[in-house]
């Protein structure tokens, strides 16, 4: 998968992160749409390096995994200060 973050940077998530910080990257989407909050989103962020792959153990963060991370809380950020909430416009729920 090719991830672009907002500076215009790609990434190829199979050449530019081992397997377990792919693994950490999809739980770490479905938290990206389903945060209530920037804090819960961190949390969840270090909750996945800590237990790592399969709770095998911590997994150190690439630079290539921390930028993508920092596009993703922009994300979140931006789909909250929207109203949005879960991935929904709040107005419509």
């Amino acid at each position: 998968m090719i991830i672009t973050i907002k500076s215009g940077q790609s990434f190829d998530t199979n050449k530019d992160l081992t397997a377990q910080e792919r693994h950490i990257l999809q739980k770490l989407f479905a938290w990206e749409a389903m945060a209530i909050s920037l804090d819960q989103f961190r949390e969840k962020k270090e909750v996945a390096l800590i237990k790592g792959w399969n709770n095998s153990g911590p997994v150190k963060a690439s630079l290539a995994l921390k930028k993508i991370i920092r596009n993703m809380e922009k994300k979140v950020v931006a789909r909250l200060a929207n109203g949005s909430i879960y991935g929904t416009n709040s107005g419509n729920m």
